[in-house]
């Protein structure tokens, strides 16, 4: 464990002093060192204060994976406040619910996004200052206002129980909810990173999926912890995650299952060095054994898997990968999702007496730790529900627990859908098609898909007299909302099944998709 580092900008407060010459971070053709970007950090700092921004206000940055996320989120860190990753998949609409709900001072944003803020900008109730990476218009440039700050560390100390992230997942209600993580809860998953990831400052790690998920902006700065140097790819590119690999000698990466599938087809795939490689870790969704065969034959035998939420702060179990093996005696481990990391208790509960489930048998699975969430931001009633007073947080997903610890998801209690290791809430999807003029009665149930684990699919009720096409049905979604929560099929009814308190019956709908299917999560 790294002693010197008892919070999130002690990060940069240590490599940047102590490892200054060493690149810390590495985006195409552009590159920093430690030494840097704890410079641009603390210039970053400055000028958020001078904003107007202070200890735990909350600042949003809208891009793609890039150098100036980390410029912004150390930054933030310096002045004790908290960086707000958005989705950039998100609607308009969506940014701007995010960004008010934060009650954001100041707001980054790529060039590439400003139509989202023209858009939304005279909706925005708290932003006094919008930055613009690569701007040249109405807006204010982003290199040219951190050039003009000074590079001098405000020294302002953080707490381990002040917030570090904020993430949003998407609302079971239909609103997202702001995931709010400490610096303890951060911490908490160090030791499990330097000992059983085997994180140093010689690893080279990979920083491929979105920064705004625990799996792509936790995983990074978990690297970040040691000292390592993170390589940033702007967006996943299977072609190019095979090619980086090789070219930047990377020992790292956290990726989702579709992308160690895609990676398989590339043309040279069979060719290039991955002799580098010492762990990827892969999570979102299971992976199955055809492929898992395949990705150990070409890139070695260095997989494991995590389960874990945002709330979680990521992992909670692990399958190590001496657990991968698709044709011994441990094949069966290949459907588990591991056993529970040392600084974590799971627990299978039955939801109706809260006692635990035998051995076996299905249940909710519930953790206990230190990484759980502080909470849901400005949403009591959603932390107190998910939250025990006890301690104990409940994930919303459906395992059991065979007699040696390993993990099973068999389901989900909760009807999210996970398309592509994105997470879609049906409550959400469900709000908007309502809105149609042609709908009566909606329901969004996830279905299998080959390439993207689940999709949407939704089942409608039409009103009698007006008709909608499947297509004009989707198209409405997509210009409301992110596409991957939109449906990708939709079917017709008469009416939907409903229990006695009105209660859609989800799985009565789900049931005739998953026929042969060993679970119900995909």
């Amino acid at each position: 464990m790294n002693n010197r580092i008892s919070s999130v900008v002690d990060i940069i407060r240590t490599h940047g002093v102590q490892r200054s010459d060493q690149v810390a971070l590495i985006e195409g053709t552009n590159s920093q060192t430690w030494g840097q970007l704890y410079s641009r950090s603390m210039q970053v700092a400055n000028g958020l204060r001078a904003a107007g921004v202070g200890s735990q206000d909350r600042v949003a940055f809208l891009d793609k994976n890039s150098i100036e996320h980390f410029e912004v989120f150390y930054g933030c860190a310096l002045i004790n406040a908290v960086a707000v990753d958005v989705n950039w998949r998100l609607a308009p609409s969506e940014v701007e619910f995010i960004v008010n709900d934060a009650q954001v001072q100041v707001f980054v944003v790529h060039s590439d996004f400003v139509s989202v803020v023209e858009a939304i900008r005279s909706n925005l109730t708290h932003v006094s200052t919008v930055l613009v990476i690569n701007g040249d218009g109405q807006f204010t440039n982003y290199n040219d206002w951190v050039s003009s700050q000074s590079a001098n560390d405000p020294g302002v100390v953080s707490k381990p129980d002040d917030v570090a992230f904020q993430l949003y997942s998407s609302g079971t209600t239909g609103r997202p909810k702001g995931v709010m993580l400490t610096n303890t809860n951060f911490l908490s998953l160090m030791p499990h990173a330097v000992d059983v990831w085997h994180f140093n400052a010689d690893a080279i790690n990979l920083a491929a999926m979105p920064l705004f998920h625990i799996g792509g902006g936790g995983w990074a700065t978990a690297g970040q912890y040691t000292g390592c140097t993170t390589i940033v790819l702007r967006e996943v590119n299977p072609a190019e995650v095979v090619r980086l690999i090789g070219a930047h000698k990377i020992t790292h990466a956290f990726l989702v299952p579709a992308v160690i599938q895609f990676m398989l087809a590339v043309p040279d795939v069979a060719s290039s060095n991955f002799s580098s490689l010492q762990l990827i870790m892969y999570g979102a969704s299971p992976i199955s054994e055809e492929v898992l065969v395949r990705a150990i034959e070409t890139f070695g035998p260095i997989f494991g898997q995590a389960y874990g939420l945002t709330e979680t702060t990521g992992s909670v179990t692990d399958l190590p990968p001496h657990d991968h093996d698709p044709i011994g005696s441990k094949k069966h481990l290949l459907r588990s999702c591991g056993k529970a990391i040392a600084s974590v208790e799971l627990r299978i509960v039955d939801t109706a007496t809260a006692l635990d489930m035998p051995v076996g048998e299905v249940g909710e699975i519930w953790c206990r730790s230190a990484q759980v969430m502080k909470g849901y931001w400005n949403d009591p009633a959603a932390t107190a529900e998910s939250i025990m007073p006890d301690g104990w947080f409940k994930s919303g997903d459906a395992g059991y627990m065979d007699a040696d610890g390993y993990v099973y998801i068999h389901d989900r209690v909760k009807d999210m859908i996970v398309s592509g290791g994105e997470n879609v809430y049906p409550a959400e999807v469900e709000n908007i098609l309502m809105a149609h003029p042609a709908v009566a009665d909606a329901a969004v149930i996830g279905v299998p898909h080959e390439r993207w684990g689940e999709t949407a699919k939704a089942i409608i009720v039409k009103k009698q007299g007006i008709e909608v096409s499947e297509q004009e049905l989707i198209a409405y979604c997509v210009e409301r909302l992110a596409k991957f929560k939109c449906p990708t099929s939709v079917v017709w009814v008469d009416a939907l099944p409903r229990n006695p308190t009105g209660k859609i019956l989800k799985k009565d709908l789900r049931a005739p998709y998953w026929v042969g299917m060993e679970r119900q999560v995909n």
